[in-house]
């Protein structure tokens, strides 16, 4: 997505934990004839880093004008099974760094009476699977949460984005049994700006097939859904 965007124009501010990947990607970004680039190490986990980040960002920058909350980890395993560290790490990063993020941008947005959120959700949102309680109900959060700030923004300058991509091919998934409609991660990062730039409020990415085999997921009975284990 940081390359897809820096390709048509956007100035960018960067996080992650790793910062030796990310002043990699700005290496290839300036290379490529970038604008600005900010990047900074962050854990979403510490909400006071968050905000910290957030104020230097915006100093480098000169405004924040999107906001993409993207950090997520993804465990799978079965509900008693699945070592609890690790569900406590997936909700510590997907849902309270989830929204230590977007309360963080809120406040930006709000003050200057504009903005676009864009929340990173997951087709797992809509169905319940065997092995990926954990990960699904925490993009369930993420879902409801965006509607609950939509409502809250509805009629303001400030637009909310839900996205909610299918298998997208990065090392979050590459150990999955299956990954049905996998496409390539440049794809996925051009689909997912072309969204944003579209201003959508939700979509699945892509939206064919997901748009209908994840409704049709959320109808089938649970002994079928079982099966898929």
């Amino acid at each position: 997505m940081a390359i897809e965007f820096s390709r048509r124009g956007y100035r960018l501010a960067l996080t992650a934990r790793r910062v030796d990947a990310l002043e990699a990607l700005r290496a290839e970004l300036q290379k490529d004839g970038a604008a600005r680039v900010f990047v900074a190490a962050l854990d979403v986990t510490d909400d006071v880093a968050v905000a910290k980040v957030f104020a230097e960002a915006r100093e480098f920058l000169g405004s924040i004008d999107i906001v993409v909350a993207n950090a997520g980890i993804g465990y799978h395993g079965s509900i008693g099974k699945l070592a609890f560290d690790k569900v406590r790490d997936t909700i510590a990063t997907n849902i309270t760094g989830f929204m230590s993020t977007v309360d963080v941008a809120m406040q930006y947005f709000r003050e200057q009476g504009r903005g676009h959120l864009v929340g990173i959700s997951s087709v797992a949102a809509f169905r319940g699977m065997p092995s990926g309680g954990v990960y699904g109900a925490s993009k369930a959060a993420v879902s409801t949460y965006l509607q609950s700030l939509r409502a809250e923004t509805y009629g303001s300058g400030i637009l909310v984005t839900t996205l909610s991509p299918g298998f997208i091919d990065t090392p979050i998934n590459r150990g999955a049994k299956s990954r049905p409609f996998v496409i390539p991660v440049e794809q996925g990062g051009r689909l997912l700006v072309d969204l944003i730039e579209q201003r959508v409020q939700c979509a699945t990415v892509p939206r064919w097939p997901w748009a209908l085999v994840a409704r049709l997921l959320a109808m089938l009975p649970t002994a079928v859904i079982a099966k898929l284990r």
